[in-house]
């Protein structure tokens, strides 16, 4: 339990150490504010002597001190030191209405210090003055008229030669989509620190992006097969094919890796891996990441169970989703916290017994009979019924309702555009009247609901575009 004045020092992604304070406590929360301190071995106490606080100004943040809210039950890293106590700066705030986490708090570090460290002066300039409205981009061919705060762009349309030089009118630019051949792709990313996001779609065999300054990197569709990663990568995410190989700063000991094919060979370090699987996950694919701390397995359509053993010593945090194919027994007992969201009421119990006095903080929730399940498991609204029984049932029927008509449709009928209007129109109608009677939709169910709709969209052959149109027109919540 922390106290006021305690000093934490913290590893940070891509190498040395930030540090913290503890400055407030009220109740179950204690205020923590990072401090502006950076080296490259374990902190001494007296070497954060008045330090203070670190304010975060890169990008659009405004420059303020990075203070949080912590929840004392949040778990602490294992590999953050508490080094002592000292006095609280009078510099440092002791309150924010903020919230925050504590394995947030050293990417935060790192973000900031790779905007002081890697970006250019006069790029971070360009990005702090730039100036609304439309500006002219000319990439080759047919140019572009985006505003000059842009900061995402899709370039996956574009085809022939690229003029990469006509991206530098757009100086908030930190995120690119591409698909295919590289076409000087990687190049323009090396010259452009300020772009930190890629999305490359079907990317060659062969992809080197060692040179480049990406924080986050996502692949989809086929490919690579060989990948070298950013030195600076902290977000990795597989979409696609399962690459043979990658190549990656300390074995991806930093990389926080999301994956829908697996784990690909390179990552033997990597710490934080958060898969969507279908069917069984057997934890022998796993075996490979020997530093594995924490794993987040969501189960789509083939709910399945866990197969096996896991090897890693260090993992102390397990997180299922969806998890209608696991059983107690399947469960890792060396855990320091266990999360299980749906899953068969029947089993919800015995994982509590399994680790009931072991000290394993364990959180259940979502727990659904086996008779709700063979009639709804495969429902998109079925967790509704987790926040209000009669409000998620009600929902699961319209869909059910929705999908079943959708299903009657013939493709080639004159009609069937309108009749798929109407039906789609009367399940967001049914909707918005079960969250007028019981308030029910919040952001994620509202999230839920658009894909919900979308999916009942795509089966009548809806273009995406007008049925996003479609729902957000009908919608009132």
């Amino acid at each position: 339990m922390f106290e006021i004045g305690d000093v934490v020092a913290m590893p940070l992604p891509l190498g040395g150490y930030g540090a913290a304070q503890v400055t407030g406590a009220a109740g179950d929360v204690i205020t923590v504010c990072l401090l502006r301190r950076h080296s490259e071995a374990l902190p001494a106490l007296d070497d954060l002597r008045g330090a203070g606080p670190l304010t975060i100004d890169h990008h659009a943040w405004p420059g303020d001190p990075e203070v949080v809210n912590i929840d004392v039950a949040d778990p602490v890293p294992t590999d953050f030191v508490l080094i002592g106590r000292l006095p609280i700066g009078r510099d440092l705030p002791r309150e924010t209405i903020c919230q925050g986490f504590w394995p947030g708090l050293p990417e935060e570090v790192t973000l900031q210090r790779l905007w002081e460290t890697v970006i250019p002066a006069e790029a971070r300039a360009a990005y702090k003055n730039a100036v609304g409205g439309r500006v002219r981009v000319d990439l080759g061919g047919s140019p572009m008229y985006r505003s000059g705060h842009m900061t995402k762009l899709d370039l996956r349309e574009r085809r022939g030669e690229i003029r990469w030089a006509g991206l530098d009118v757009l100086p908030c630019l930190t995120g690119l989509t591409w698909a295919g051949a590289d076409r000087g792709l990687v190049e323009a990313l090396e010259a452009r620190p300020m772009i930190s996001s890629l999305h490359w779609s079907d990317p060659p065999d062969e992809v080197d992006l060692g040179r480049t300054h990406l924080t986050e990197l996502t692949f989809s569709g086929s490919g690579p097969r060989r990948a070298v990663l950013p030195p600076g990568v902290l977000h990795l995410r597989l979409d696609g094919e399962l690459p043979e190989l990658v190549t990656a700063n300390s074995d991806g000991r930093w990389v926080r890796l999301g994956s829908v094919c697996g784990v690909p060979r390179g990552l033997a370090e990597v710490r934080k891996v958060f898969l969507d699987v279908a069917g069984d996950l057997v934890l022998a694919t796993l075996d490979e990441l020997v530093e594995l701390e924490f794993l987040y397995v969501r189960w789509r359509k083939r709910y399945g169970g866990l197969v096996g053993r896991l090897a890693s010593p260090r993992l102390d945090r397990l997180e299922l989703v969806n998890a209608y194919g696991v059983d107690a027994s399947m469960v890792p007992e060396s855990l320091r916290a266990l999360s299980v969201s749906g899953l068969r009421s029947s089993q919800a119990g015995p994982i509590r017994q399994r680790y009931q006095g072991s000290g394993t903080d364990v959180e259940v929730y979502g727990a659904k009979s086996d008779k709700w399940l063979a009639v709804n498991l495969d429902n998109p609204l079925r967790d509704w019924v987790d926040d209000h029984k009669r409000a998620g049932t009600e929902a699961c029927q319209a869909y059910v309702v929705a999908a079943e008509a959708i299903g009657r449709l013939t493709p080639d009928d004159p009609g069937a555009v309108a009749d798929a209007r109407q039906t789609l129109r009367d399940f967001v109608q049914e909707l918005n009247s079960i969250d007028e009677r019981y308030g029910s939709i919040d952001t994620l169910r509202r999230q839920e609901a658009g894909d919900a709709f979308g999916e009942l969209a795509k089966r009548a052959g809806v273009p995406a575009a007008e049925a996003a149109s479609w729902f957000d027109d009908w919608r009132e919540f």
